[in-house]
């Protein structure tokens, strides 16, 4: 019994040095997957996204075709509400489910693709200023400290209004004005582990600076930045709808969550389900986004803290 007990031990042990010894990122993620909430909010946004696509695409129905003799018709759940159009009709009579579903497809395609490009520009100044330090830390650290200092708001009035807001320029202006902070993170994580043993090692041992920095001080910077990239994610879709709900966003007849709310505020009160159903799945998005951002929270805790 002794030997079956010591053999146990014995191996427990080892898959917990091997756990362990794992990279700081595959710990985050194994110790994430681990928490119901990251599971649950990750099973509803990933049903929004099939939803936003294969929607439209089975049921055929255009959402820009106005059909004025179905105007104000209410959603199924209120009396006189028709199977036609689940979610009902604006004030044109166009369809809200698949009105709110392609506003969705726009929100988290330009929301995520934004907080890549953050990601990655942001990460890349902040391990370059790290590493280097001195006249490199200091030039990279003004650029950050003068991008901070312009508003999201002021910039993205000043860019949008001069030309036609498109796609492509409104993910410009979310990444130009969220970057900073990715780089102030990685700045932060490299200059804790450029003086660390492992490095001075791979010094000795002839290791290039950019060999070091891409894969050696690159993945511990992913568990802080992966936390700011999930709530990135949610405050990006939050200023697309903003930006749209301005008029300064994805113009019409494209719709978005944004100039959907906008047209919907003039009839909350005979038809306030113009202006609800897209908030609603707003709403739905942002909530299953900061789930698994706070999920990646206590992971994040529980890895500084040494406990996985």
């Amino acid at each position: 019994m002794t030997r079956v007990t010591d053999t146990t031990a014995t191996s427990l042990a080892a898959s917990g040095a091997a756990a362990r010894g794992a990279s700081p990122g595959a710990r985050l993620w194994r110790e994430t997957w681990r928490q119901r909430e990251f599971r649950f909010g990750l099973i509803v946004i990933l049903l929004l996204v099939a939803a936003s696509i294969l929607v439209p695409l089975l049921t055929g129905i255009d959402p820009g075709k106005m059909q004025i003799k179905n105007k104000y018709l209410p959603p199924i759940f209120l009396p006189g509400g028709d199977w036609t159009h689940i979610l009902g009709t604006d004030h044109l009579g166009r369809d809200l489910f698949v009105r709110s579903l392609i506003g969705l497809q726009y929100a988290l395609g330009i929301s995520f693709t934004t907080v890549l490009l953050m990601f990655f520009f942001g990460s890349a100044v902040g391990l370059v200023s790290g590493y280097f330090g001195k006249v490199v830390d200091a030039l990279l650290m003004r650029l950050t400290d003068a991008q901070l200092s312009i508003p999201l708001i002021i910039l993205a009035i000043t860019l949008l209004t001069v030309s036609r807001p498109t796609v492509p320029l409104i993910i410009f202006v979310l990444a130009v004005s969220g970057w900073p902070v990715y780089a102030r993170v990685a700045r932060g994580v490299t200059l804790s582990e450029r003086n660390k043993e492992y490095v001075r090692a791979a010094h000795i041992l002839g290791a290039s600076h950019w060999r070091i920095i891409l894969t050696m001080i690159a993945p511990n910077i992913l568990p802080p930045i992966a936390f700011v990239a999930v709530l990135d994610l949610a405050r990006m879709m939050i200023f697309e709808a903003i930006l749209g709900f301005m008029s300064i966003g994805v113009q019409p007849p494209t719709p978005t969550f944004g100039n959907i709310i906008a047209d919907g505020r003039k009839y909350l009160i005979n038809a306030w389900w113009i202006a609800t159903m897209p908030g609603a799945f707003l709403l739905l998005a942002l909530l299953s986004i900061n789930l698994m951002g706070a999920s990646l929270e206590r992971a994040r805790n529980k890895l500084f803290s040494g406990q996985i």
